[in-house]
Parts: C-alpha cells; structure tokens; sequence
C-alpha cells in the first residue's frame, strides 16, 4: 500500500445515497458530451483478449496482467485488458470509419500490481475513445485540439453538478494550459517529474503536458509509456518531441495534481519500429496487431481514456476514489478511512 495522506477535518459534500445517483447523472451527461463533441459512436469492448496477439496493453511494459485458461478453447490463455488502447484502431479499422468520426466505449480493467492509494485501485473503469484521422493530422497542434475539446467536456461537466449541487463549487480554469515535458525539464531541473506536475497544476489549475514518453534533455523520460499505441518519438516541428499526453488538474481537496485523461495520435509503421528499437522489444513486431500495423493495414487514429471514477472523484469533491466506486482496499487503509471520515463505497 502506497502512503496516503488525507485532508484534515474532511467531509463529504453529498451523502451515501445522493453519491450514487450523482455518479450516475454524471457518468451519462459527461459521455453524451464527449460522444457529440468528437463524434464518436457507442460501442460494446471486450472484458478479455488472447494472449499472444499484442492487443492487450503493456502500460509501462512491467505491469502483470491478470489472465485464465479457457475450458472451451482448449486451454487457451485469455486475458483481462489492462486498457483498450490498441483493440480500439483495430475496431476503428473494422467498421470503416471516415476521418474524424470514431468510436467510444466503457473500458473495465483489473490492475493487480497496482499501489493503492487515495487515487490508484485495482479496478479500472474509464471511457475509452477513439477516432480516425487523416494523415496530415498527425500534429501536436491537431491533437492539441482535440484536447480543447475533451477539455470543454469536463468544463461542461463541472458546471452540471454545480447546477444540481450548489454547495460543490466550480474551480477549473475557462481554458486548460499547453505545455511540453522537455520545457517543464528545462524550467525545474531540480524537481522530480511529479513535482513538476504538481508546480505547474497548481499554479494553472489544469495544463496538458506533451510528449509523455519521449526523453528529455537529461535522456530519462517525464513518465513511462508503452511503444505500440501513442506516437511518442515524432518531432513536432517546434523543437520538441511526441504527439501524445496527459490532462492532469490540480486536486483542491487532496492539494496534489490529478490525471484525468491520457491521450495522443498513435504510431504509424515507422515511429511504431523505432520506438520499438528504443524499448528494446523489436520482436514485438511480429504479433498480429504490430504486424498489421507495420504493413500498413490499420487506419491512422487519434485516442485516449478518461477514468470514470476518477472524474466522478473529482468533480463530486472526494478525498479517495473509493467514494465512486467499489474495488478491495487493505484493512489498514478501510480503517485509515474511517477514521478520517471517507465513507467508501463496499461493505468492508
């Protein structure tokens, strides 16, 4: 278990009761907008994919996923998604879609290595989006757009429980700020990644660090990121590296940065074979998915994922995640809870 701190004298703004029927206004209000602001489609995803066939996630390539032999395919090892990041182009390429329209769908994932915190569980719930683009999009200033769009939904969203909770107050900047990991390297040599976050979220309120992945001036990267979904060694024609990031906003109730989404245009056939080269695993190149990929068979996409619970937390002013959803917690950190009044949402 992660150390965890919680806010002094804390209490939750909404009962029990009034939680869950706010989770749920919130969750259909908030896919509605996103669904219309990027013009995506619902669709049905996957609890479990084969293994061997490189479309389940790696995360940062030492994350354990959780898997099962299945009786009725000869024994065959199944396993439980850690996201959807690379089934989600492969639907995108089945279902033909033209350049900017896309698909979005409820992601559920189990993390088994996760350290639990007020913000980290084992169960992962998210909205996870994703939409074709044409080639000439692949820019940092076409994805920058499109995350001034995922930003005016949660902009939207946070207006929305103001509007049925009075006493939760809105607190988020009118626009999200646009940075990248090598500049924020360059102006806090002496902070650590995280740090760095929490300096520039507190100071802007909600920003979109650039290139999460892509090393940085010292060579050591902002935060770790898998080679085979965001594009992350391209140049963007302005000095700086990587065509994906993260939207992270400053927590008023933990006094700490918070991640919201994680997103980027994806790897084409060659920044797909270098970051492979750069990771050390060019024989990843072989799975199905790599394969098709590197042969040209996959439409270009740009995608992410929004954690449902996460939103839910924040927008509902929680001090742990396990106020919008149920996962297993320590005994230590039910009673550390307790006793910090967090009521959290399971029987144990």
């Amino acid at each position: 278990m992660a150390k965890t701190s919680y806010p002094k004298h804390y209490k939750s703004l909404l009962g029990e009761k009034e939680t869950e029927h706010a989770i749920i206004f919130l969750k259909d209000f908030f896919q509605l907008a996103l669904s219309t602001e990027l013009n995506l489609t619902r669709v049905t995803a996957p609890l479990f994919v084969r293994k061997g066939t490189g479309v389940n996630d790696d995360l940062n390539g030492v994350e354990r996923p959780v898997s099962f032999p299945a009786k009725a395919l000869n024994e065959q090892k199944l396993e439980i998604v850690q996201s959807l990041a690379k089934w989600k182009r492969l639907k995108v390429t089945d279902l033909g879609l033209e350049k900017g329209f896309g698909i979005y769908t409820d992601m559920n994932a189990i993390r088994p290595d996760e350290d639990l915190d007020a913000v980290h569980s084992l169960y992962v719930d998210q909205w996870d989006w994703e939409m074709a683009i044409d080639e000439k999009d692949r820019t940092v200033f076409y994805l920058h757009e499109i995350v001034k769009k995922v930003y005016r939904c949660i902009k939207r969203a946070e207006f929305f429980i103001y509007d049925r909770y009075s006493n939760i107050k809105p607190e988020l900047p009118e626009e999200i700020k646009l940075l990248y990991s090598d500049d924020l390297a360059r102006e806090y040599p002496n902070l650590t990644p995280k740090e760095r976050e929490a300096e520039v979220a507190r100071k802007y309120g909600a920003v979109f660090i650039t290139g999460i992945g892509a090393k940085l001036p010292d060579g050591t990267i902002h935060d770790g990121r898998a080679p085979d979904y965001d594009d992350w060694i391209t140049e963007t024609g302005d000095g700086h590296k990587g065509l994906n990031g993260d939207i992270i906003v400053w927590n008023s109730v933990l006094q700490q940065p918070f991640e919201l989404s994680s997103m980027g245009i994806r790897v084409s056939p060659a920044s797909l074979k270098a970051q492979l080269e750069e990771r050390g695993c060019p024989e990843r190149a072989e799975l199905m998915f790599h394969s098709k990929l590197l042969k040209g068979e996959l439409t270009q996409t740009l995608g992410g994922g929004i954690g449902q619970s996460r939103l839910c937390m924040f927008l509902l002013k929680k001090a742990h995640i396990g106020e919008t959803q149920v996962s297993i917690w320590p005994e230590k950190m039910i009673a550390e809870c307790k006793k910090n009044g967090i009521k959290l949402l399971q029987l144990n």
